[in-house]
């Protein structure tokens, strides 16, 4: 029963414009549904999802940079077969001109979206995606939070999270574990050398 709630939360979650998240904005500046986010490309596609805030002089700009480099590894992959987004914790400081600076600031290039949107809904996300701290007084402090990565397949229901500072090509790693084209050659060629035994 667990598994079953866990795998319809994470469906939700990958990327919950089903809970009203108000909008996206795009790594080109460009502001977007968040409809869109959900509804065509994303579909049966590998995401990355991190939690931020642009105002963080903590974990936020060093796991920014890492997953820079991270983007840069997976090449043209990113925006076409793997999404990457970075949701706010601080909608209500976060403006879409402080998101494009940040983003700016940093080298993100397309392929990577920066989502905002109600600070409510964007506390449910967080909620639903499990960056939290099971203490309800370190929880509450956004300086404290949870500078993972998570990384799945939800048609597959793989999903997986790392830590956001791990060396870039262990994470890039860790997301072809969830990588559909990979798993099927893996598993033709294990298929292989087992008929031959």
């Amino acid at each position: 029963m667990a598994d079953t709630t866990r795998r319809k939360m994470l469906a939700v979650s990958a990327l919950a414009p089903a809970i009203g998240i108000a909008g996206a904005l795009w790594a080109d500046g460009t502001s977007q549904e968040a409809s869109a986010v959900s509804d065509g490309p994303n579909k049966g596609k590998i995401v990355t999802i991190n939690m931020f805030y642009a105002q963080c002089d903590e974990i936020c700009p060093r796991v920014t940079a890492n997953l820079v480099k991270v983007q840069k590894l997976l090449g043209d992959r990113v925006g076409r077969d793997i999404f990457m987004y970075s949701i706010t914790l601080k909608p209500e400081q976060d403006t879409p001109q402080a998101m494009r600076d940040f983003m700016e600031m940093h080298g993100v290039r397309p392929g990577w979206t920066f989502l905002t949107g109600a600070p409510d809904d964007m506390e449910l996300l967080r909620r639903k995606l499990g960056f939290t701290y099971p203490d309800p007084e370190i929880d509450k402090d956004k300086a404290q939070h949870i500078g993972n990565v998570r990384y799945g397949n939800e048609p597959m229901a793989l999903w997986a999270a790392c830590p956001g500072q791990a060396n870039p090509e262990w994470i890039v790693e860790s997301i072809s574990w969830v990588d559909r084209a990979k798993l099927n050659t893996k598993t033709s060629i294990t298929s292989t050398k087992s008929s031959g035994s």
